[in-house]
């Protein structure tokens, strides 16, 4: 039996936050994830792709957030449990839960945080003829490590942020890029297609729209791709296709908790802590839903804050709990030691 304060459900990017929040109150987390590394989606699906709006970082690549909130957390000691999925969980008398994966592991948490994202997800597939064939063939849905693009052609199709953004990031890395979208309007952020359309006037994108991939070409491996745009069909070489149509999430197991779900997403009291109706259950990041809900990391990094304070005080009902500020303490002083700028933050107060 593995014995934690806070046991997190998703090891993503506000899973890992919520440990260092939970470690400057001395909040013990272990973290269950059913990938076999931490990072969640980050480090699965793109830990190569630029991320620009995580606050003070212009633009991090996604695979070294991951690593650099691993640096900031690993003081705290946090234990994990990967490649395993939380299948069951019982609620005890004391107000306590149990939590088993699908491998048997069992976890014994005062609070359970479910930060899982999407969940469990697959990408959405197009309906094109052998496709099934092509993939790992030349048929790629995610990119996970752009270099394997390196001097190749390829074709994306999309019209979302990951189409325009991995459109725009593979210009620099293949010898061509196409895009291609069923519609002339994008979804995508703005700054996105005003870049994406830079791109097509010189010549380091060429954009097909509207058009749709109906047929994919190839032996042993794909080499060629069908269009058809305004009913006239073309024939594009090419050696990679890669359709960037979003993730069709599922929240697995954890669906059958009894919490309350709405549009596949767990309800929870954003005017509060993101608690769950079930008491002593949190949900936060992605994986959540409330109105006004935004999925963005540093909403997640938020919710994991509020999250985390709520859990001090169901651990220690009726104890004061006074905040402090890591920029007079540092981290350390969370630890009782540094009292002298305490005392002094304290008698400012006074």
């Amino acid at each position: 039996m593995i014995e934690t304060d806070i046991l997190i459900i998703g090891a993503g990017p506000t899973g890992l936050f919520a440990v260092f929040e939970a470690g400057l109150l001395k909040l013990k987390c272990h973290l269950i994830d059913a990938l076999p590394q931490i990072g969640g989606q980050l480090s699965e699906l793109y830990p190569k792709k630029p991320i620009y709006d995580i606050p003070g970082y212009p633009e991090v690549l996604a695979g070294d957030l991951v690593s650099n909130l691993m640096e900031q957390i690993k003081q705290f000691q946090p234990g994990f449990t990967l490649a395993e999925t939380a299948e069951t969980i019982d609620k005890l008398d004391d107000g306590t839960f149990i939590v088993t994966t699908n491998k048997g592991t069992k976890h014994h948490a005062k609070a359970v945080a479910i930060a899982g994202g999407l969940g469990t997800f697959e990408p959405r597939k197009p309906e094109i003829d052998r496709i099934s064939f092509y993939e790992e063939k030349g048929v790629e849905y995610f990119v996970k490590d752009p270099e394997l693009f390196r001097d190749k052609k390829i074709v994306i199709a999309g019209g979302g942020d990951s189409a325009l953004d991995w459109s725009i990031f593979l210009a620099d890395v293949a010898s061509k890029v196409t895009l291609i979208h069923r519609r002339n309007e994008f979804r995508g952020a703005l700054d996105s297609v005003e870049k994406l359309q830079e791109y097509k006037k010189l010549g380091l994108v060429n954009l097909i729209t509207p058009a749709e991939v109906i047929a994919l070409h190839g032996e042993d491996k794909l080499n060629a791709i069908t269009i058809d745009k305004d009913g006239n069909q073309e024939t594009i070489e090419c050696d990679y296709f890669i359709p960037l149509f979003g993730l069709t999430p599922k929240l697995g197991a954890i669906a059958n908790w009894g919490l309350e779900i709405e549009k596949n997403a767990i309800k929870v009291n954003n005017a509060l802590d993101y608690q769950t109706n079930i008491p002593g259950i949190y949900a936060i990041g992605d994986v959540n839903i409330y109105p006004g809900k935004l999925k963005l990391i540093l909403c997640g990094f938020h919710e994991a804050t509020l999250m985390c304070q709520s859990v001090y005080q169901r651990i220690n009902p009726g104890k004061k709990y006074v905040l402090k500020y890591t920029t007079v303490s540092g981290v350390d002083g969370f630890d009782g030691t540094r009292k002298e700028a305490e005392k002094a933050v304290v008698k400012s107060i006074d």
